[in-house]
């Protein structure tokens, strides 16, 4: 049976994890060479980056690593190219690059929001003006964003920035969805809600050394009663999630997002 992505070029942003176990973007990178991609992996740490090439090569899948800050426009300028020059093309592009800061516009420092906005948004915007022209001159590809349930809900966290970022990124990828729609180029974002990753794991350490005086547990019990399914996801489902909207599966789908949440939103008035 043909896989989902036979013989396709993906370049992932993100593609290690940020600490032991499945990160978004490992797991993606991971679940589309399963299904036939060639990835080109790109993550600001190089370890992370090669750990995710070992796991691919070992299921004999071709993985590329390159190391960059995909909020600097020289550096994505370089990946791309050079992706290009060893890959030959690109079919898939995935925004998987994110970072949450709590804080509200009194409490936030400038340099945070900033940075917040860069890569949440910029590092995004700066990827698909790299590959959106090749995927044009190609006649065909597809943009894949990860964005956050917080784009469109608040779910009890004080996150201005980063709330404003992933709802940055959702507006960015319908309006450039539409004006791509011609060209044979989709664009869709997956939004994922409480996901088990390792970033979630050093939150827990965090909260268990902070002056709340709860534990490690009560951090990830609190967590998963607040989903209505009663348990937090895993960076599977976005991975899966993000293979349907990279595949010729999706091929009528454009400018639209996808919820990854066990109901979260739907629980969620806003």
């Amino acid at each position: 049976m043909m896989r989902a992505l036979e013989g396709r070029v993906a370049f992932v942003t993100g593609c290690g994890s940020q600490g032991p176990g499945w990160g978004n973007g490992k797991a993606i990178a991971v679940t589309f060479a399963r299904h036939g991609a060639v990835i080109y992996g790109v993550d600001l740490n190089a370890d992370a980056a090669e750990e995710t090439r070992r796991i691919v090569e070992s299921e004999g899948g071709r993985f590329i690593a390159g190391t960059g800050d995909v909020t600097d426009k020289a550096r994505v300028d370089a990946l791309v190219a050079d992706c290009v020059v060893r890959l030959g093309r690109i079919d898939v592009l995935v925004n998987n690059v994110g970072h949450s800061v709590p804080g509200d516009p009194a409490t936030m420092p400038e340099e945070i929001w900033d940075r917040q906005i860069d890569v949440n948004l910029k590092s995004a915007f700066l990827c698909c003006k790299a590959v959106l022209p090749l995927m044009e001159a190609q006649g065909k590809g597809a943009v894949v964003s990860i964005a956050s349930t917080a784009a469109i809900r608040y779910t009890g966290k004080p996150q201005a920035g980063y709330a404003a970022a992933k709802a940055g990124l959702v507006q960015f990828s319908r309006v450039v969805a539409i004006d791509y729609a011609r060209r044979g180029v989709r664009l869709n974002c997956v939004l994922p809600g409480l996901m088990e990753t390792p970033l979630v794991e050093k939150l827990a350490q965090d909260f268990a050394s902070s002056e709340t005086g709860l534990d490690r547990g009560a951090f990830y019990r609190r967590r998963h009663e607040q989903v209505p399914m009663g348990r937090m996801g895993e960076a599977w489902d976005v991975a899966e999630a993000a293979l349907f909207l990279a595949s010729d599966a999706a091929k009528y789908i454009t400018g639209t997002e996808i919820l990854v949440d066990g109901g979260l939103c739907a629980a969620v008035r806003g």
